[in-house]
């Protein structure tokens, strides 16, 4: 039920789509005559959003406190137990039909889990992804087309867990640790998009899933992306669709009792290895700098 609710409300409540009804809306209201100046209003109303929203870097200033809430990972040197990678990098029919992958904007998940693969080559690579498709079926998995993907990049397939049944991050969570039961202390590596990261660690958290954020798939961060405005209002609005979508799930996770908190935040222990990870990293720079004068 909840699934299904949230994909209906979400199609309401999209940005680009509630500016879209707003402004047939308006038109409509227009040709009453009663309504003409309401209508009217509504319509340039709905135009002016659309080219602010759509061109404007106000989708990016909203999308950059999701892809800084946790910092980049720093390799410490400590053992790492495993690995969890959410869907959605691919086009799971196409990948599978056509037998290689064909990935989207946040295809750095499966690059990432490459790299971490290679990284840490005995460790199990959990593939969380079932069907989020509300109308009709996708015929197959997220998971199912993420294993075909990495294994195409040289990935063993012994190492990998497919979790097929997850339809949303809440079960993404609850499935991955249902299919490994990770032992207390271990730690695994979460692998998501940055902007998906706070509402992802609330609900692993919540599921008792302890995980150390990896962060990829930065939209914002480095250079300047996230002060420039868009070509295109398509560009725009697709990115304010998805910053949006992540506040929303936060507040409706958040309500509901499927995160720990509204905007989770790093913990304590992560913060200060972080912090002594750039201190380290400064003081190297700073040395290295000083021998080459």
């Amino acid at each position: 039920m909840f699934f299904v609710l949230s994909k209906v409300v979400w199609f309401v409540l999209a940005p680009s789509n509630l500016m879209l009804i707003a402004l047939v809306a308006g038109l409509l209201l227009a040709g009453v005559a009663r309504a003409r100046r309401l209508g009217l209003g509504l319509a340039w109303t709905a135009a002016a959003a659309l080219a602010l929203f759509g061109l404007s870097p106000v989708a990016s200033l909203l999308m950059n406190p999701l892809e800084t809430r946790f910092p980049l990972y720093a390799e410490t040197g400590a053992p790492i137990d495993g690995i969890v990678v959410l869907g959605g990098a691919t086009a799971q029919d196409a990948s599978i039909e056509l037998g290689q992958p064909v990935l989207n904007e946040a295809a750095d998940r499966l690059t990432s889990a490459v790299i971490l693969a290679g990284r840490h080559p005995d460790v199990p690579i959990v593939l969380s992804g079932g069907s989020s498709s509300l109308i009709g079926a996708d015929r197959y998995t997220e998971a199912q087309a993420m294993a075909q993907a990495l294994v195409s990049m040289g990935v063993a397939p012994e190492r990998l867990v497919i979790e097929d049944r997850s339809q949303n991050t809440f079960q993404n969570a609850v499935y991955s640790r249902e299919a490994v039961d990770p032992a207390p202390g271990s730690r695994w590596l979460l692998v998501t998009s940055a902007w998906h990261m706070p509402r992802s660690m609330g609900v692993f958290r919540r599921a008792g899933f302890e995980v150390v954020p990896y962060p990829t798939d930065f939209r914002t961060v480095g250079g300047r992306e996230g002060t420039s405005g868009f070509r295109s209002i398509s560009a725009g609005l697709q990115r304010l669709d998805v910053a949006m979508r992540e506040y929303v799930g936060l507040l409706a996770y958040r309500l509901t009792g499927r995160t720990d908190a509204l905007f989770p935040a790093p913990d304590h222990a992560s913060s200060v290895a972080h912090g002594m990870y750039q201190h380290s990293q400064n003081s190297t720079t700073n040395a290295e700098l000083c021998s080459s004068t």
